[in-house]
């Protein structure tokens, strides 16, 4: 297992987080299971309208291909980042809504 979680970094770091990185996003790997890899995008790709397009258009279709025997599908977690929730605090506290 972890063989394969080096491998799905690599592929990740050569594919997929340069197209995020320009567009002010980043993915983390949440886990592995099953050849399911459930992962988490954060910064502005956190909750972006275009989340699910952008997993399997780019995410899952760069690691399945390049990753055949360990991943056959890539999920999003949904989740609110630590980031946003701070920015959302500033936010309300800054503008006095």
């Amino acid at each position: 297992m972890h063989e394969a979680m080096e491998r799905i970094e690599a592929v990740l770091n050569e594919k997929v987080r340069p197209a995020l990185r320009a567009h002010g996003g980043e993915i983390q790997v949440d886990h592995l299971e099953e050849g399911v890899l459930y992962v988490k995008l954060l910064g502005q790709c956190a909750g972006c309208p275009s989340a699910d397009l952008t997993n399997e258009t780019l995410v899952e279709a760069e690691l399945v291909k390049a990753l055949p025997e360990a991943v056959h599908k890539v999920v999003v977690v949904q989740t609110v980042s630590d980031e946003l929730w701070e920015q959302a605090k500033r936010l309300l506290r800054d503008h006095h809504l």
